[in-house]
């Protein structure tokens, strides 16, 4: 039921983040994210992957940097989505090549993310801003020799200078590239050390994550049959169906994901669905199911029995789920539209279900490396009025479950106001005789580091911090999880808390999800 007014999640997968240095170089080259994967494979960018090795220093045409102009110029009115206008702008221009649409909207993004920091460097050249501004993309994404044949010696003097600029003598906001209200939220949050950690990897592209449907196939089979197609394919640290891709390969066409054998979405998406922990033959609601990814996960995790039910209030979302439905072979799910969260049939349906998921609509501030326009486009006040929303859905969907059962509330926010916030408002209302209990804090105390040490390739580290920390939280987890006297009854007598924990649910992905857990005498409620 994603009653989502911004678009959240499925923003280009495009270079733009850095590793440290000199702002840029003329030998400087990223590769390029043209192609597009949502976190739960939604739908594509329209650009396709550009080779940047051999790209590296190529001359852009003064047409193709006129483009450029033209397209970064309507996409920082912040009209809509990022994502949305660069589809828009190339239907509108069908004759651009998959190369230049890759050049295009790499350059585009790599400004979004940066646009704080390129602001502050345009500002010592002359011109108009988004001349200068693109010269910087460019400059950044494709090196300084990529635009000798549209820029002036002049303007190629001022790169110059501005490559030699140590990004440590700017001030901390510019280095993180944040609006100030956004800054100041997290700033109170995080120290100096883990918030420029955090801004500089959600500045970094997000990875490409399949879901291995468990219906059809096994992950070491998908494994092996990628391998020998060439793709450079790992396991996902920590979601047991998951595989990581190498670049942004097309994969419409393989086999694979035609015979619904695999499916693009998140490592954190998944994690979130293992929250849920579906039980054969059990009811379970999707209650913002969007197009679907996650349903389809979890009805996998149910073997294609017992009911799943897809809540969403906008049918063109449900729409997109059909042909992904069927590619999955699941016999179990049932795509339900729905006018709002007080819809008569959610009413129906109350005390009757065993899990309810509410991936609820959010600011969207944790998918920052999808959708770096977003920092730019939410406001304080766009936020209050989501959390309303969120805690009316929460509300809702907490009627729907029986004694015994679980709601999984999620958002991928980094703004405690849209994640602990509104299950301590919840659990304070006292209407269903919650307590709070926290649990699982030190992901919370280290999520930052997380997510910065994974961008940046620092996996022998980053497993030692998980193995002391994440690790024994899962395993904690999986006992409550595990069934108790014959069948699962989590909500035992006497168990009357509410335990708020974080999971670090977009590691490696797209941001930083919060993740709780409440517990009441007669049901649990999972907050994720």
């Amino acid at each position: 039921m994603s009653t989502r007014p911004t678009q959240r999640r499925n923003g280009a997968n495009h270079a733009g983040g850095r590793t440290g240095g000199k702002s840029f170089d003329s030998r400087s080259s990223y590769g390029s994210k043209g192609g597009r994967s949502t976190r739960d494979g939604d739908r594509r960018h329209d650009a396709a992957p550009v080779d940047s090795a051999r790209m590296r220093g190529e001359h852009l045409s003064p047409a193709l940097f006129e483009r450029t102009q033209e397209l970064l110029g309507t996409v920082l009115t912040f009209t809509g989505p990022a994502d949305t206008l660069v589809s828009t702008y190339f239907r509108a221009h069908d004759r651009l090549g998959h190369r230049e649409r890759g050049v295009l909207a790499e350059t585009v993004f790599a400004i979004l993310r940066r646009k704080l920091e390129f602001g502050q460097h345009a500002e010592s050249g002359s011109g108009p801003l988004e001349r200068r501004l693109a010269l910087l993309g460019l400059a950044f994404t494709r090196g300084i020799a990529s635009v000798k044949l549209v820029a002036s010696a002049e303007e190629v003097d001022w790169l110059e200078r501005v490559g030699q600029i140590d990004p440590a003598t700017l001030k901390p906001r510019v280095r993180t590239n944040l609006p100030e209200w956004l800054y100041e939220r997290l700033a109170a949050r995080f120290d100096a050390a883990e918030l420029e950690n955090l801004a500089a990897a959600l500045n970094q592209p997000a990875p490409l994550d399949c879901r291995v449907n468990v219906v059809k196939a096994s992950r070491d089979d998908v494994l092996a049959t990628l391998r020998e197609d060439g793709f450079s394919a790992e396991p996902t640290p920590y979601a047991p169906n998951g595989i990581r891709l190498a670049g942004k390969p097309a994969l419409q066409k393989h086999p694979l994901f035609v015979s619904g054998a695999i499916e693009v979405q998140d490592e954190g998406s998944q994690l979130l669905c293992q929250l849920v922990a579906p039980r054969r033959g059990e009811m379970i609601v999707d209650f913002c199911a969007g197009a679907g990814g996650k349903t389809l996960a979890i009805g996998a995790q149910m073997r294609s029995t017992g009911r799943l039910y897809a809540f969403d209030v906008s049918e063109k979302r449900l729409a997109k789920l059909k042909p992904r439905l069927a590619r999955s072979g699941l016999s179990n799910v049932y795509p339900v539209m729905i006018d709002s969260e007080n819809d008569s049939k959610i009413k129906r349906l109350a005390g009757k279900i065993d899990r309810v998921l509410v991936d609820a609509p959010c600011s969207g501030l944790g998918t920052l490396r999808r959708n770096p326009d977003l920092k730019w486009r939410q406001t304080p006040q766009s936020v209050g009025e989501l959390t309303q929303k969120q805690a009316s859905i929460l509300a809702s969907a907490a009627r729907l479950v029986k004694p015994g059962g679980r709601l999984v509330y999620a958002t991928c926010s980094l703004l405690n106001e849209e994640n602990a916030a509104i299950a301590e408002a919840f659990a304070a209302a006292g209407d269903d005789g919650f307590a709070l209990h926290r649990h699982m804090e030190d992901i919370a105390a280290t999520r930052a580091f997380i997510i910065a040490h994974h961008a940046q390739g620092q996996r022998a580290d980053l497993d030692r911090r998980l193995g002391r920390h994440m690790h024994r939280d899962m395993r904690e987890l999986e006992e409550d999880l595990r069934p108790r006297g014959g069948h699962e009854r989590l909500g035992q007598q006497g168990a009357r808390d509410l335990r708020i924990g974080f999971v670090q649910r977009a590691h490696g992905a797209d941001g930083v999800v919060e993740a709780t857990r409440l517990r009441r005498r007669d049901r649990t409620l999972n907050i994720a």
